[in-house]
């Protein structure tokens, strides 16, 4: 039997191949059924992607396939499909076949020679950018569909498989279905896996059906690559607990080159669902109106109750600005990836509302010839006039001229300026954008506290007394003074102002305030600066995301720590109360005084401060006229000495003797040479100086008609040189105050978290140079105090190198003898001022926490009740949110439940005084009583609560930092000054 022609019988199968260059193709039988199910699933997944398309698109892209209708085609052409070609493997490996008269076998092997065509290669011509801008437009469409696939995964009707279905044969099912197969990461899994999902026809993106199999792919149309949302979920929460963790070190758990970047960009994605679902809790719970969470986030300050006592202040706000949250402009002048700013959080003010306030003050101007100093820890000193009053804001550089708050022009976004309550609980936060910490910021806060808040604020900054003017001289000035509020400084910072603000604007003097510090950006500044290495060169987008992502972290650990930090409080002033109490009525015993005479002395030297006039400047000519006579005495003494010298010189027996006539100079000729050529020479400086000095003090006397030259007895020259002895002392007084000031700074600085090793070391070194320095300036201080009349006391190291020398510098540098007649002058009046004035402040504690006590013990057991209610209403109506709001609701009834047993434990508390009871907030509604839930009626008061154990996953105790912080800085302030 003959065998058959391989031209004659055509198969109906198609052999491919995958793979080129060096590596072996995989090859491929293709049967005819094989490819009517490929160009059917082709088909329908074309049908379901140009649904949403009018007819002119689709006509588009079928022109661009070359699509035809049945009618188009050309009845004379007859194309063989059953030909068996071979497409894989190299163009000669195809055998050849007779075309004469075989028209499929001819078009076949064109398509083959295009197929193999090296260069037709497809090469996207879009930049980065473009890519990402059309990646995000393309995002947001089917973002709400997202939202919806996420909850039903997260929250399903049936139990499902939660790990990835891997790759397997197409079932019966799947052959009316468009099955997308595709590669995904599972950490859990730790390895790469392959994920095959069942489209349905209903379906509108890829991304929505991955979600809906708990995927976030990298792409909303085309996905190539997926991540499942517990691998992102365990980012998340790795990021929450430690910020400083970026997506590249979580990409090298299972590293490959590509991973981080669909990390990030899945993560962004992500984050976007669970801001939508954020939002979709909130609208359910009732808290979706503006700024509700500034209103309501904090109990202790928003939650008022009826018929509570009434405060002095009804809230208390600290604002302070940070550098350490800058963003590296993109270098070259390219295109950043992503221009588009996050503005999905109700933590930012945008930078439009800011730039309002701008141009609201007149910049305060530098001195005409400012100082330059070589060391880089002056850096933020200005040097004033000699005869000027320092200003305590001179300190700081957000007191500083406009003009001198400048930042490197690397940098875009500068710094953040934050403003947060006194329970550590974030308010807003600007971004400060190429400049430093400009006045529009503060003012920008002060006016959305305005806006938002009620009156009576209280307002604490670096530079309260400076921020006060700054407000009184804008267009807030008069609503800032009708709705009472007012400005302070902070306690730490607020011992490097001068005496006379101290006395008006510290906290330890502050009616009402209590034992509040008003230090918190220090300690959400200490946390924040963890985010900076990973914000440093990101985008403005993910920048913004990570600070957002930060703060409501923190504020859910502040909120969990709340009856800690309350307790704390509370234990705090008791102990003051205590302790201080019965040490100041020992000093009123010793006085022969009483509490009324410390107030009456106190308020005594506050307006003595507060209306001393300024000194007036002396004659600067007789100044000038008076040093002159000095240095011409001094030079007049060092001429006659030297002069003495080389007269004392010449021998006893000297006789002239020309040159021509002397012996050869032995070494003791050539030693006495030496020494009188030495004794000539000075002899000589020492008089051209002194007529130098002469002919100054000559011509001086000629322009002041002064006919005849003071003389040391005269009462202008003794009343010009008091005045002279003065100043010394003052200046060497001030130089001393600024070094030590500086040394605290650094101290501070020197053991804090997070604090570089290169900054470490060199706030070492410039500590080691500021003892020196103190050393050197305790001495000369000294020595101008002995050469007053009467003579100051002088200081030694222990002394000048603690607190209380800042807080006395101003009597200090008082030299009136007037002071010496003021009670309040005496160190034991002043030690029971201070003492009475600490025991006032610890019982207005004691008030204020008892108000705060029950306003948080009323808000926990009301949103239990509320939270509970709230879920059964939403599982009734078969709500899609009702999942996420239910897990909402356990996590907060548990954090309640902690809250509300510290609060038990305060009510156990010897001395406590408030009201144990629960009270009623002002406008709510009292439910009934077979309303209530369980957790509102019954309470486990004897729940036992560690208050030494930090709550798992959250930041140690704000006061506990504190007093840390405090015993360091006056631990090593106290230290020797030897290094």
């Amino acid at each position: 039997m003959g065998r058959k022609s391989r031209t004659s019988a055509l198969s109906g199968k198609v052999r491919s191949s995958i793979g080129r260059g060096l590596g072996v193709p995989t090859r491929t039988l293709h049967t005819r059924s094989d490819m009517a199910k490929q160009r059917a699933q082709a088909d329908r997944l074309l049908a379901l992607n140009t649904a949403g398309m009018d007819n002119t698109s689709k006509r588009l892209i079928a022109e661009n396939r070359g699509a035809t209708s049945e009618a188009d085609m050309d009845p004379q052409m007859d194309i063989d499909l059953d030909a068996e070609i071979d497409i894989g493997g190299a163009p000669e490996a195809v055998d050849e076949v007779n075309t004469e008269g075989n028209e499929g076998a001819y078009l076949a092997h064109a398509l083959r020679d295009v197929y193999y065509t090296p260069w037709r290669q497809h090469h996207d011509q879009r930049s980065w950018r473009q890519r990402t801008n059309r990646q995000s437009r393309n995002w947001e469409p089917v973002m709400p569909s997202l939202v919806a696939a996420y909850l039903e995964w997260k929250y399903p009707t049936t139990p499902r498989n939660t790990s990835p279905e891997r790759s397997t044969s197409p079932t019966s099912s799947e052959d009316t279905d468009i099955v997308l197969d595709i590669n995904v990461i599972d950490i859990h899994e730790g390895r790469q896996t392959r994920l095959r999902v069942q489209r349905p026809d209903t379906s509108i993106s890829p991304s929505v059906d991955l979600a809906r199999h708990g995927c976030i792919g990298n792409s909303p149309l085309n996905p190539s690559f997926a991540i499942t949302i517990n691998t992102l979920e365990l980012y998340r929460r790795l990021r929450m607990r430690k910020p400083s963790f970026s997506a590249e070190a979580y990409a090298k758990i299972s590293y490959r080159r590509h991973y981080h970047t669909m990390l990030s960009n899945t993560f962004d994605v992500y984050l976007a669902i669970l801001r939508a679902v954020d939002k979709q809790v909130l609208a359910a719970l009732g808290r979706d109106t503006p700024n509700w969470r500034v209103l309501n986030a904090c109990p202790p300050c928003t939650y008022k109750l009826e018929n509570e006592p009434e405060r002095i202040f009804n809230r208390m706000v600290a604002m302070d600005g940070n550098n350490s949250m800058k963003r590296v402009y993109s270098l070259g002048g390219g295109l950043i990836r992503n221009p588009k700013p996050f503005t999905d959080t109700d933590y930012l003010l945008p930078p439009e509302y800011v730039d309002q306030f701008a141009d609201e003050v007149p910049s305060r101007r530098a001195p005409a010839v400012p100082t330059v100093s070589t060391d880089a820890a002056d850096e933020e000193w200005e040097d004033i006039g000699d005869s000027e009053e320092v200003p305590c804001t001179t300190n700081f550089k957000a007191a500083a001229a406009d003009e001198k708050k400048k930042m490197w022009d690397i940098f875009e976004e500068t710094g953040f300026f934050v403003s947060a309550c006194r329970h550590s609980l974030i308010m807003w936060f600007s971004d400060m954008i190429r400049s430093g910490e400009l006045s529009k910021h503060p003012l920008a806060h002060i006016a959305k506290c305005m806006d938002v808040l009620e009156e009576r604020l209280l307002v604490g900054s670096d530079i309260g007394c400076s921020l006060k003017s700054t407000i009184a001289s804008s267009s807030l000035g008069a609503k800032f003074k009708q709705k009472q509020n007012r400005c302070c400084v902070n306690a730490f910072h607020g011992y490097t102002h001068n005496w006379a603000c101290q006395k008006q604007n510290h906290p330890n003097v502050i009616a009402g305030l209590g034992l509040e510090d008003l230090e918190t950006l220090e300690r959400i500044f200490s946390a924040s600066n963890a985010v900076a290495g990973v914000t440093r060169n990101a985008t403005p987008f993910r920048r913004r995301v990570f600070i957002d992502l930060f703060f409501r972290q923190w504020d859910e650990d502040k909120y969990f720590n709340l009856s800690k930090l309350l307790y704390n409080n509370y234990r705090q002033a008791l102990g003051i109360i205590r302790c201080d109490a019965i040490a100041l009525k020992d000093t009123l015993l010793s006085l022969q005084a009483t509490e009324a005479d410390l107030d009456a002395w106190h308020e005594d030297e506050t307006a003595y401060f507060a209306t001393k006039p300024r000194e007036n400047e002396w004659d600067v000519y007789a100044i000038a006229y008076v040093g002159c006579l000095r240095e011409l005495q001094t030079l007049s003494n060092q001429y006659r000495q030297h002069h003495d010298t080389f007269l004392n010189s010449t021998p006893q027996s000297y006789q002239f003797t020309l040159p021509s006539s002397q012996h050869a100079p032995s070494s003791q000729y050539a030693a006495e040479l030496s020494q009188t050529r030495r004794a000539e020479t000075a002899r000589r400086v020492a008089d051209e100086r002194h007529a130098h000095v002469l002919a100054e003090v000559i011509s001086m006397e000629v322009k002041m008609g002064i006919t005849r030259r003071w003389q040391p007895s005269d009462r202008e020259y003794i009343d010009t040189l008091k005045y002279m002895t003065e100043r010394e002392f003052r200046n060497a007084l001030d130089k001393l105050h600024r070094l030590v000031v500086q040394r605290l700074f650094e101290l501070s600085r020197l053991n804090l978290s997070k604090t570089a090793y290169d900054m470490r070391t060199q706030i070492a070194k410039n500590l080691q140079r500021r003892c020196k320095a103190i050393q050197s300036a305790v001495t000369a201080y000294n020595a101008a105090a002995r050469a007053l009349d009467p003579p100051r006391p002088t200081l030694d190291w222990s002394r000048a190198s603690h607190y209380s020398f800042l807080e006395d510098f101003q009597l200090f540098r008082d030299t009136n003898k007037d002071l010496a007649d003021k009670p309040w002058s005496s160190p034991l009046v002043r030690v029971a001022i201070k003492q009475h004035n600490r025991v006032k402040r610890a019982h207005e504690e004691i008030n204020n926490c008892n108000i705060d006590i029950r306003r948080l013990q009323t808000h926990a057991l009301d949103e239990n009740t509320d939270l509970e209610r709230i879920v059964e209403d939403l599982h009734a109506r078969c709500e899609p949110i009702a999942g996420a709001v239910k897990d909402y609701a356990i996590r907060r009834t548990q954090v309640n439940r902690h809250l509300l047993s510290g609060i038990y434990k305060i009510h156990r508390l010897a001395g406590f005084t408030g009201d144990m009871s629960p009270g009623v907030r002002i406008g709510r509604v009292v439910p009934s009583p077979e309303h209530m839930p369980a957790s509102a009626t019954n309470h486990d008061e004897d729940e036992e609560y560690d208050s030494d154990e930090p709550p798992p996953d959250s930041d140690s105790d704000d006061d506990e930092a504190q007093e840390q912080y405090r015993g360091l800085v006056n631990f090593i302030s106290d230290m020797p000054g030897h290094v």
